[in-house]
């Protein structure tokens, strides 16, 4: 009998989706080790003013802390579900630009409109990766929603405005909005 040499080999099939769920996951059990003080202090929005440096990195780390399990279990569970397919569909650059440009534009809406809440969790995340997947399919000009979102955000980059992006950013404001009575939002 010949010993067989096959090690356990492990490989990620989406490697930014699963890092971005180890991430909320890990950003999660530190929010309740430390009663949520943590996920306040470094994964929420909140306001506390321009000078300060914390407001601009919360802008993208509010994604990634939840305030509860049951929160980040509903959210990395459609990431889990659509994210691979996205990713290997697009590739990884591309969701991680959906995933900051999402976080960056959900972040300042919050600052904006709701100026006494702090928000946290990958809901706005989810959201993109629903309208993503939904129009995978999408072929009358564009080659999906995803180009659409691209188109803008070139757009955005070169100084011109898009009745699209502004689309895409509507559809943000109104998760915002819906997001006031659910479980991302907490009051200051």
């Amino acid at each position: 009998m010949s010993k067989d040499n096959r090690r356990l080999k492990i490989s990620f099939n989406s490697p930014v989706v699963l890092t971005f769920a180890i991430l909320m996951f890990v950003a999660t059990l530190l929010g309740m080790a430390s009663n949520y003080s943590i996920t306040r202090a470094l994964f929420s929005t909140s306001r506390s003013g321009l000078l300060n440096i914390m407001t601009y990195v919360r802008l993208f780390t509010h994604v990634i802390g939840h305030w509860s399990f049951q929160h980040f279990i509903s959210n990395v569970s459609v990431l889990l579900l659509l994210g691979p397919m996205l990713e290997e569909k697009y590739g990884g650059g591309v969701l991680v630009e959906v995933i900051l440009i999402t976080a960056v534009i959900t972040g300042v809406i919050n600052n904006v409109l709701f100026p006494f809440s702090c928000l946290a969790g990958a809901s706005g995340v989810v959201f993109a990766f629903i309208i993503l997947a939904s129009f995978t399919e999408f072929k009358k000009g564009f080659r999906s929603l995803l180009s659409l979102l691209h188109y803008s955000i070139s757009a955005i980059r070169y100084g011109m405005v898009l009745p699209l992006g502004i689309i895409y950013l509507i559809c943000l404001i109104l998760l915002e909005v819906s997001a006031v009575h659910g479980a991302d939002i907490c009051l200051i």
